[in-house]
C-alpha cells in the first residue's frame, strides 16, 4: 500500500489533484468553524447537548461535521445540494421535457446541473430560514430583528452555493467527485466525537464496539461490491465497407444500486412530524411517543420506507427498457433470451430479485444505531459517529476514490492498489 502511495505521488498530475482536493477539504473545515453573524453559540451548543440535538438533528449535523451545532458559515452543509440533485433525477421520469433533456447527452445534463444548482438556492434559502427560526425560539439568537435574519440567511445560502462550487470544483481538478468527497469529510470530522464518546462509555460499549463496527464494515464492503454479470454478446455488424467483429461482455448489475439515498430520503420524510411538532407545541406528546429515533413505530416505519424508497430509486437509476433498446440498437444480446421485450422483463426480474436483499442491507444497516442505543446502552454519539449509515457512505466514497486514483495509476503503467 506505501509503495502505491509513493507511485501516486510520483506523478506530478495525481499529485496536482491531491493538492487540489486537500486544499479544498481544508477550506471547508475552516469555514466550518466560523460562525454566522449575530448568533449566540454557547446557546446552540446547550440546545445540541440537551433534548434538542437529539434524532434528525443529530443526523444533519453529522452530515455538516458538526457545522450545524456551531451555526457556523457551512452550517447546512451540501445536503441542500443533494436533495435538489434527488428531486430533479426524480422529476426526470415524469416530465417530459427533463426526460429528453436527459438523452440530449452534454448540452443536456449541463442545462438539468443548471436547473439543480437553482434548486438548491432555493432549498438552502428555505432551511436556512427555518434554522434561523428554530434557533431564535431557543434563545440562541438575540436581539435578531428582520434586518439581521436576512443576513443570517444570506450568510447561509452564500455558504451552501460555495460548497456546490466547491465540490464541482474537486470534481474538475481533484480526486474523487466532489459533493461525495464533502460528505466524506464532514462525517470523518464528526468521529473523533464518536471516539471520544466510545472511550468514555460503558464496558459493554468499550467491549463491544470495535467487533459490531468491524462487522459493519466487511458487510458494507461486501454487499456495496456484490453485483450480477449479466453475459452480453454482441453480432457482427456492417459498418460501410468493413465487418466489425463480434465480442462478448458482461453487463454489471449491483445489489445496492441506489447507494446511500434511500436512507437519506427516509430520513427527510420522517424529519416532518417533529419539524411540525417545533411550530405545533399540541402535537409534541404524540411525536414524543411515536416519532423518537428509538421507538419501534419509528424504526419500523424507517425501515419500511427505506425499503420502498429502493426499489423506487433503483427504478429510476435503471430502466431496463431502454438497456434491451441500447442492447438492440448496437446488435447485443443476452444469450437465451429474445431482444426487444423479453430482454427487459428478465433484466427487471432480475433487478427485482437483486433490489430485495440490497434494501433489507440498507434497512439493517440505518436501523441499527438506534437499536445498539436503546438496548445495549451505547451513547448516541458513538452510534451515529460511528454506526451503519456513516460507515456506509465512507466505505463507498473511499472505494470509488481509490477507483478512480487506480485508473489514474494503471494509465501511467503503475501497478494499482486494488487487485
Amino acid at each position: 500500500m506505501f509503495g502505491w502511495l509513493a507511485n501516486a505521488w510520483r506523478v506530478p498530475e495525481l499529485r496536482r489533484r491531491v493538492l487540489f482536493t486537500a486544499g479544498v477539504l481544508a477550506v471547508y473545515r475552516l469555514g466550518s468553524w466560523i460562525p454566522a453573524p449575530g448568533i449566540d453559540q454557547a446557546a446552540i451548543a446547550n440546545y445540541f447537548s440537551g433534548a434538542g440535538g437529539g434524532g434528525v438533528l443529530n443526523l444533519l449535523n453529522l452530515f455538516s461535521g458538526s457545522a450545524l451545532s456551531r451555526f457556523s458559515l457551512f452550517a447546512l452543509g451540501i445536503m441542500p445540494y443533494v436533495t435538489a440533485s434527488i428531486i430533479l433525477q426524480l422529476l426526470t421520469v415524469v416530465i417530459p421535457t427533463l426526460e429528453r433533456l436527459q438523452k440530449e447527452g452534454e448540452a443536456g445534463y449541463a442545462r438539468i446541473n443548471q436547473y439543480t444548482r437553482y434548486l438548491t438556492v432555493v432549498l438552502a434559502a428555505a432551511q436556512s430560514i427555518g434554522y434561523s427560526f428554530l434557533f431564535k425560539r431557543e434563545g440562541a439568537l438575540p436581539n435578531v430583528n428582520a434586518g439581521k435574519m436576512i443576513i443570517i440567511v444570506v450568510t447561509l445560502t452564500g455558504g451552501t452555493a460555495l460548497l456546490m462550487w466547491m465540490g464541482e470544483q474537486i470534481t474538475k481538478r481533484g480526486i474523487g467527485n466532489g459533493i461525495s468527497i464533502l460528505i466524506f469529510a464532514s462525517i470523518l470530522a464528526y468521529a473523533p466525537t464518536g471516539i471520544s464518546a466510545w472511550i468514555n462509555g460503558g464496558t459493554t460499549e468499550r467491549l463491544f464496539f470495535p467487533l459490531v463496527a468491524l462487522g459493519v464494515v466487511v458487510a458494507v464492503v461486501f454487499v456495496q461490491e456484490g453485483q450480477r454479470r449479466i453475459p452480453v454478446q454482441y453480432a457482427r455488424r456492417q459498418l460501410g465497407n468493413r465487418q466489425t467483429t463480434g465480442g462478448s461482455t458482461y453487463m454489471p448489475l449491483r445489489v445496492n444500486m441506489a447507494g446511500v439515498i434511500p436512507v437519506i430520503f427516509a430520513a427527510a420524510i420522517l424529519a416532518i412530524p417533529s419539524t411540525l411538532a417545533s411550530f405545533i407545541p399540541s402535537w409534541n406528546g404524540w411525536v414524543s411517543q411515536y416519532f423518537q429515533f428509538t421507538s419501534w413505530p419509528y424504526l419500523l416505519t424507517e425501515a419500511v420506507l427505506i425499503v420502498v424508497f429502493t426499489y423506487f430509486y433503483t427504478s429510476v437509476q435503471f430502466n431496463p427498457v431502454d438497456q434491451a433498446d441500447n442492447l438492440r440498437k448496437y446488435n447485443g444480446y443476452i444469450p437465451g433470451i429474445r431482444p426487444g421485450p423479453p430482454t427487459a422483463a428478465y433484466l427487471d426480474r432480475v433487478l427485482q430479485r437483486l433490489t430485495l436483499p440490497g434494501s433489507l442491507f440498507l434497512a439493517s444497516v440505518a436501523v441499527a444505531p438506534s437499536l445498539f442505543i436503546a438496548y445495549f446502552g451505547f451513547s448516541q454519539a458513538t452510534s451515529r459517529a460511528l454506526g451503519g449509515t456513516s460507515v456506509l457512505i465512507v466505505v463507498g466514497v473511499a472505494l470509488d476514490t481509490m477507483r478512480q486514483m487506480e485508473s489514474q495509476m494503471m494509465m501511467r503503467h503503475y501497478e494499482g492498489f486494488l487487485r
